[in-house]
């Protein structure tokens, strides 16, 4: 264990396309576009920043495989009101929903999942 206090500063992902990836990050969150060019964007605004960066060749995670390794939950008040507000911003609701009525499965421009639950 470390004496070191530390405080995560931001999520980085991997991608093709960071200023397509941060804009829809900014609009489902809320959050603002700090930074962008071809090869990084940020997105701020939030309890943590998230971050987007250009990776040659790059292969989305996909869903549901079992080599995703990271994902974002989000909090809402109304699941199926955000669900639809996300597929609008260019989300998909993949088939595959693991969740029953607790949360729903999506997945970014990009193919990252994410998950939406009812909170906050």
């Amino acid at each position: 264990m470390t004496t070191t206090t530390m405080t995560i500063s931001s999520v980085i992902f991997d991608c093709e396309d960071p200023a397509t990836l941060a804009d829809f990050y900014a609009k489902a969150t809320g959050g603002r576009i700090s930074h962008s060019d071809d090869d990084f964007a940020t997105v701020e605004g939030g309890p943590v920043g998230l971050a987007f960066q250009r990776v040659p060749g790059y292969r989305s995670p996909g869903w549901p495989d079992d080599a995703k390794h990271v994902h974002l939950d989000l909090q809402v008040a109304d699941v199926e009101t955000a669900v639809k507000e996300l597929v609008r911003l260019g989300a998909a609701v993949p088939e595959f929903q693991p969740g029953g009525a607790d949360w729903t499965v999506l997945t970014d421009p990009e193919g990252h999942p994410f998950c939406v639950a009812a909170g906050g």
